[in-house]
């Protein structure tokens, strides 16, 4: 394992596999900036990933130690335990890519390339649904920066050895919930995100009960999107988001996406630019396993042609 850990003794898991696993593919939905302080991928495939468990921090090192066999990884911190026992729902060991049926030859060629990219959930509503929040309307860049800001200001050293390679565990949402909206006008939020963020982790004992019913194979989480939605500010966009992320949700479809409904036109359809109601009904034909298909598009290259100017950041705080 890369590093020296003069630190207290890691928690430590195997898993078996059933067939590949690429971390990259399969984590990689959970990064949220580049460079990113809760994950981050070796050279080798390998990942570190900080996060919050009900029991504090953890910091994971994940790796593939037989491809295709065997996955093992290592855990500092006091949700040490909690982090692997989420390990196989995380790494998507329940979920099967084989559900999935191409229609269009772009589809069964990404599958057949990607076959280690798993489905995978964290069963952390907030996890997914801050950076969610911070996103919403806003180029990428200005989001990262405000995502990277609060978990400088108000997140945690991660545990272990990432805690020293910089790495950061996402911020309490019991901090978050009491700071004044304009706390967070210096990373870059204006008044109504910054309310939807506070409103939320207020919330966030009731939210993260959602994944509980929502979440794993099988699993309907038709009413905890009913549930996210009812907040002012959290529409379907936002709620996919965490479904994906949180719920593992293989139908999940961020309806409202700027870039989505052309990579999907283009890629199904050959397409140049696409709307939310033509991206829905091409992709109409793999319900249930819609958000699946995108995120074999997304990962496998294919590209929609460039309909226009970038959008230009703003810098809320000099406003």
């Amino acid at each position: 394992m890369p590093g020296d850990t003069a630190l207290s003794d890691p928690l430590e898991r195997t898993l078996e596999l059933a067939g590949p696993l690429d971390l990259r593919l399969t984590l990689g939905i959970h990064g949220h900036a580049r460079p990113d302080p809760a994950l981050r991928f070796e050279a080798s495939g390998s990942a570190w990933r900080a996060a919050r468990t009900p029991d504090g921090p953890v910091a994971m090192f994940i790796e593939v130690i037989v491809p295709g066999e065997r996955v093992r990884a290592r855990a500092w911190g006091p949700g040490a335990e909690r982090g692997l026992e989420g390990l196989e729902a995380l790494l998507g060991l329940d979920d099967d890519p084989a559900v999935l049926v191409p229609r269009h030859a772009v589809v069964a060629e990404a599958a057949r390339r990607l076959r280690g990219l798993r489905i995978g959930r964290t069963g952390s509503v907030l996890e997914a649904l801050v950076p969610a929040i911070l996103e919403q309307k806003v180029t990428g860049a200005e989001a990262s920066r405000a995502y990277r800001g609060i978990l400088a200001r108000w997140g945690e050293q991660a545990p272990g050895p990432a805690g020293e390679r910089g790495m950061r565990a996402p911020a309490d949402p019991a901090v978050l919930a009491e700071l004044p909206y304009y706390a967070f006008h210096p990373v870059g939020l204006e008044r109504r995100r910054a309310e939807l963020l506070r409103a939320v982790a207020r919330e966030a004992p009731r939210l993260e009960r959602l994944a509980e019913t929502a979440a794993g194979p099988g699993a309907d989480p038709a009413e905890a999107y009913a549930a996210l939605r009812r907040f002012p500010g959290i529409g379907p966009w936002t709620a996919a988001e965490v479904g994906a992320r949180a719920f593992g949700d293989p139908d999940a479809v961020s309806v409202g996406d700027f870039h989505l409904p052309d990579l999907v036109a283009w890629a199904l359809a050959g397409e140049r630019q696409g709307t939310d109601e033509r991206m829905l009904e091409l992709l109409e034909p793999y319900a249930g396993q819609r958000g699946r298909v995108v995120r074999l598009l997304e990962a496998s290259g294919v590209a929609a042609p460039r309909r226009g100017p970038r959008l230009a950041g703003r810098r809320i705080e000099r406003l």
